[in-house]
């Protein structure tokens, strides 16, 4: 095979005649030439056009997107002479066996295309904002790959097609197309193996002054596998790819494939390569942190621990979990169920029945209509964005999705996009579900985990493998099929808002109720079930959804039994699917992110991609071990609650009551108008009232609920992270961060003997969980749990009926709980033997000030928040007090009003929550209005003083921390001003943490979208755009706290894997780590050696240098003033004291 045989490859192909390759190329040339001509005129027009344009571009997007609308009109008339413009201009290259890189007709065609942009460039108007395009430019970008999506879900190539070149004929238009929009249509035209359609685009890209990519010459190499192309044409895509700069080896290293796409590519490259075989998985990678790096030294390996279930008991888990996702929803029984149905609830669930049908079908027959409506005006205007999103699911789904927000509305109503939201959001997550289902990612998930479990059961060979790895292990060996992770298909958040109202109209619109439905005797003509209206929330005008009396009225009649939720919410049944990477992991359908972060942010998971992945190991792997933490119900403590929630709630334990209980608004004869101001004011409090124990209810009946639901199962919370690296346990209503009912009621699934010591953590946990003995030693809580335990076995036997103790307690469902254990425990025959379940807590002290304090080795500070050994724990919220106290005698001596009045109401609870929240980067306002509310709740204090003494006392806190903590007001203070210097330069503050994981603060000054709907205009805010402005204010603001969570965090995640390798059971409340009572003592040593470690790093040297490389290299202007500025605050690292890190090893109250 040499190339002087090239020109005559086509002639021997019977498929190939020489006369059709004769013809493309003259046509070829003639219809470039038409294109050029037409970019010309359109340049040439490009004044008018910038003119008229300036500004719609400047406004919302959605008046940008109704402008390309409008303009796609004469477009969309134009299409059979627009089709035939961009014909098969690299076919030439590929079928023709062309000897040079680029086709002749493309060489000719790229001056064409560069004079036009240069002509667009010149005359672009100057007052159009450049950033502000950038944000409109990208929302538009996203749209249209979205869109392109979802016409290739669809199978809709020809419609794809048509849009894309509604934007590519248009010069102004064409810039909004990059090169993963074509890549989606020729997906689209490969899919068909039509490789003269698939050409068609490949010239379109090449037109525009774009080269192919590797996902570019996937498509092609599918389109050939699928199409049958004759060798030739193969052989020349593959030299193409490699004179590209690529390596077929490539396509299966980075490209992304879906159902047989991969087998397919590989058949086509096989046909010219008949030996070749997949590359390698590349060797797994290890951490180099020094933080971990006998963590995951090959040499301590130690086997993964096992679950108590069989391989088999595994595998049906797992179907179980499959089917309630796949169902997307699960109803279930509400622990209301118990109450005697009346025979006013059986008619109004007869009535709630029958009308829910004819709702069902009016929102059908509603959206169909709209559908038709949207599909004629689609044909004879172009295109409409919204349709295909109507189109991705069946009718009868989305429906579903309607019916599911109007019965769970609450009769207060819920704000416009709120529910926009939750309706835009739940049509992609089905969406999602079926992109899953269709590209037979689901089906590879399922044989992959098959043998996952491997490493979990009790009756397989133990493997010295962390699931990550495990599971990397297996995907790698799979080899063949399509990928885990799928293209990136999301849809932006304005888009999503958009679909959302667009439902919203239709559910409001066709849900109607009879007006004599609760009072015959009126006339029966058909009234609103929704209705929209504007309410005030704070300052700001607000758009509700709001019910209308007569379906709330039935609702709260027909007390329905059951509760229908997401799939999402509910604990799973089987162990999570092991983080593996930012894009997977979790659940085993319903998306998840690796992090949390705020609507239409991407520059979180934009990081995260950049950050090599071996980087993020130790995170992944810390949220695995937190996730296949096994959980079970506390069946006697959930009864007793359910119990006393059905007999109308007890607000002191907690526990809301039904709205029955609510106060009655006053009762005035006469119109409103008479009403006084008094009784206005009443009523309002009264409506405020109800609408917070409606909320509080819900919540707890949800929470309950779904506990009840697992009672008799074993199931498992997957963990993500918010963007500092805080962990979370992705099902949001019942998980162990919950209150204290919710922890009260969850026990480890795995049963762990008490030992020698496990009976006295017990009891210290529970005098730590009533809040009495918190200024005493250990022994001195032991001692006192003793002494009351005639009390202690009276909560557990007697809870209700007994003296109710545990009751009169910081924690009171908690307490019982640990009373209980205890009782069980004492009376077994072997206490040491008794199998405990419990969960025992030890709670940082004052974590944040820790931080503060060991990172600038503090030692006053160190000593005030345990960090130093000491006999009796030191509390810092009493040693601030005693220092505020100290100010106000001198000021009171010095004759100061204010100082005299406060005299005798400064204590601990006063200034606690202030304290607290100054490391977390509470303002004077803030902390002034804490202590307000602390001050109003001390009956004696005059009122008439509040203002003046709350601003007095707020001031005397933060010196009495400045003069405790000095090198931790200078810390906080260099943080500030560095991300203050950093946010006026322009750019965003970021870091990265000692265990790898990259962070940027997502603040942004952001302007929002005006969504223009039939209800009302919707101002939407998305931090979709790295072109806006830092919020100078919250980046300087957040960033001491922001930095000191993230380093909580990292303390979190070394102690949770340290805890792995010892084989204890770890999870944790942020800075409160729980496990076993038996490893108690285990946990507490790790949990020491990694604050040592974690603070023997240099962790503000590191800061520093990481900030001076990325803010202030020499690359950038170093001759401004603010660069000057920044280098210098960035280098001045505030100098630390003499405290001794490692004296942290021997504070029995360091966690406690």
């Amino acid at each position: 095979m040499g190339r002087q045989q090239e020109p005559a490859a086509p002639r021997q192909s019977p498929a190939q005649p020489s006369g059709w390759v004769e013809k493309l190329k003259r046509e070829m040339y003639v219809r470039q030439a038409k294109v050029e001509r037409k970019l010309s005129i359109a340049a040439s027009k490009m004044t008018l056009v910038g003119q008229a344009n300036a500004k719609v571009k400047v406004k919302a997007v959605p008046k940008a997107k109704a402008k390309v609308k409008v303009k796609a009109v004469p477009k969309a008339k134009a299409k059979p002479k627009a089709k035939k413009s961009p014909k098969e201009t690299k076919a030439a290259a590929w079928s023709q066996g062309h000897a040079s890189p680029r086709p002749a007709g493309l060489a000719c065609s790229k001056p064409g295309v560069v004079e036009v942009k240069q002509v667009v460039k010149a005359q672009k108007h100057p007052n159009v904002p450049e950033k502000r395009e950038s944000n409109h430019q990208k929302i538009m970008q996203q749209t249209i790959q979205s869109n392109l999506e979802c016409l290739l879900c669809l199978q809709q190539p020809e419609e794809a097609e048509r849009l894309l070149l509604l934007y590519h004929s248009s010069p102004m238009k064409r810039k909004l197309l990059t090169i993963g929009a074509y890549n989606i249509v020729m997906r689209s035209w490969a899919r068909k193996g039509c490789l003269h359609r698939f050409n068609r685009v490949l010239s379109m890209l090449e037109s525009a002054g774009l080269r192919p990519n590797l996902d570019s010459y996937a498509a092609a190499l599918e389109c050939m596998g699928r199409g049958q192309a004759c060798t030739k044409i193969i052989w020349r895509c593959v030299q193409q790819l490699k004179q590209d700069g690529f390596h077929v080896d490539e396509l299966f290293q980075k490209c992304l494939f879906e159902g047989d796409e991969k087998e397919t590519v590989l058949r086509a490259i096989r046909i010219v390569q008949p030996d070749y075989q997949l590359p390698p998985a590349p060797k797994p990678q290890t951490c180099k942190s020094a933080l971990l790096n006998g963590f995951y030294s090959k040499e301590k390996v130690v086997s993964y621990p096992k679950l108590d279930f069989s391989a088999q008991e595994l595998r049906e888990r797992f179907q179980q979990q499959l089917e309630m996702e796949l169902n997307s929803t699960i109803t279930i029984q509400s622990v209301e169920s118990t109450k005697p149905l009346t025979p006013q609830a059986l008619r109004a669930r007869k009535q709630l029945a029958a009308l829910r049908a004819q709702w069902r079908g009016a929102i059908l027959q509603a959206l169909q209509k709209a559908k038709h409506n949207m599909s004629q005006k689609r044909a004879m205007s172009g295109y409409n964005s919204l349709y295909p999103y109507l189109c991705l699911l069946p009718d009868e789904e989305y429906v579903d999705i309607m019916m599911q927000i109007l019965n769970t509305l609450s009769p207060q109503g819920e704000s416009l996009s709120v529910l926009a939201r939750e309706l835009g959001s739940k049509v992609y997550d089905r969406y999602l579900t079926q992109r899953k289902l269709r590209s037979r990612q689901l089906e590879k998930v399922q044989e992959i985990y098959q043998d996952y479990i491997h490493l979990l059961a009790k009756d397989s060979q133990p493997g010295e493998y962390l699931p990550r790895e495990y599971w990397e292990k297996l995907v790698a060996e799979a080899g063949y099929g399509p990928s885990l992770r799928l293209k990136d298909c999301s849809w932006p958040y304005v888009l999503l808002m958009r679909l959302g109202v667009y439902l919203l109209e239709i559910l409001v619109h066709s849900v109607k109720v009879p007006r004599n439905t609760l009072k015959p005797h009126l006339e029966s003509r058909l009234i609103p079930v929704l209705y929209h209206i504007y309410s005030f929330r704070s300052s700001w005008q607000v758009g509700l959804i709001k019910p209308h009396p007569i379906f709330s009225q039935l609702v709260s009649d027909a007390a329905e039994t059951t509760l229908t939720f997401s799939s999402s919410v509910m604990p799973m049944l089987c162990p999570p699917i092991p983080w593996t990477s930012p894009h997977f992991g979790a659940f085993v359908l319903s998306d998840t992110k690796l992090m949390r972060y705020v609507d239409g942010a991407f520059q979180h998971q934009q990081l995260l991609d950049q950050c090599p992945q071996v980087n993020l190991h130790p995170v992944l792997d810390a949220l695995n071990q937190l996730g296949n933490c096994a959980w079970k119900i506390n069946q006697p403590v959930l009864d007793i609650i359910i119990s006393i929630f059905n007999d109308k709630g007890n607000e002191k334990l907690d526990i809301p009551p039904p709205l029955s209980e609510a106060p009655k608004p006053p009762v005035t004869p006469g119109n409103s108008s008479a009403w006084h101001k008094s009784q206005k004011h009443e009523l309002l409090l009264c409506k405020k009232k109800a609408a917070e124990m409606h909320s509080l209810r819900m919540d707890a009946l949800y929470k309950l609920s779904i506990a009840n639901h697992v009672r008799d199962e074993v199931f498992w919370f997957p963990h993500n992270m918010d963007f500092r690296g805080r962990t979370y346990p992705c099902p949001p209503y019942f998980n162990h961060l919950g209150n204290d009912v919710t922890r009260a009621i969850l026990l480890f699934a795995e049963g762990r003997p008490l030992g020698p010591k496990g009976l006295d953590w017990l009891k210290i946990h529970l005098i730590n969980l009533t809040g009495l003995k918190k200024k005493n030693s250990l022994q001195e809580r032991l001692d006192y749990a003793n002494e009351i335990m005639e009390e202690i076995l009276d909560s557990a036997d007697r809870p209700l009926t007994g003296r109710k103790w545990w009751m009169n307690t910081d924690e009171p469902w908690q307490v019982l709980a640990c009373c209980m254990e205890i009782a069980q425990a004492l009376r077994s025959p072997d206490p040491a033997a008794f199998v405990s379940h419990f969960p025992v807590h030890q709670d940082g002290s004052c974590n944040g000030l820790q931080h503060y304090a060991a990172l600038g080795r503090d030692l006053i500070g160190a000593i005030s928040v345990n960090l130093m050994p000491c006999s009796v724990p030191q509390d810092v919220y009493s040693a601030v007090a005693q220092q505020v106290e100290e100010f106000r005698k001198k000021d009171a001596a010095e004759g100061l009003k204010i100082a005299q009045v406060l005299e005798g109401f400064i204590s601990r609870k006063v200034v606690k929550q202030t304290v607290m929240t100054v490391v977390y980067g509470v303002t004077r306002y803030g902390g002034r209005l804490q202590i307000e509310k602390r001050l109003k709740e001390i009956d004696e204090f005059p009122e008439e003083y509040l203002w003046e003494a709350s601003h007095y006392l707020v001031r005397q806190v933060f010196n009495g921390i400045k003069e405790m903590f000095s090198a931790t007001r200078d810390i906080q203070h260099w943080l500030t001003e560095s991300a203050k210097l950093i946010a006026q330069s322009g750019q965003t503050v970021e870091w990265v943490t000692p265990m790898g994981l990259p962070i940027v603060q997502p603040y942004y000054r952001v302007r929002s979208t005006v969504l223009n709907s039939n209800m009302q205009n919707l101002s939407v805010k998305s931090s979709a755009n790295t072109n806006q402005k830092p919020d100078t204010v919250k980046q300087k603001n957040a960033f001491p706290p922001n930095f000191i969570h993230s380093l909580d965090s990292t303390h979190m995640m070394l102690t949770a894997l340290h805890c792995f390798r010892q084989g204890l059971t770890f999870v944790s409340v942020h800075d409160c780590y729980w496990t076993h009572a038996l490893t108690v003592d285990v946990m507490n040593q790790i949990c020491r050696q990694q604050f040592v470690a974690l603070h023997s790093q240099k962790i503000l040297q590191d800061l520093s240098k990481f900030m001076l490389k990325k803010y202030c290299s020499p690359s950038k202007d170093s001759r401004a003033p603010w660069q000057k500025k920044l280098t210098e605050q960035l280098s001045n690292v505030p100098e630390t004291g003499e405290f001794n890190l490692t004296k942290v090893m021997d504070s029995t109250y360091f966690f406690s």
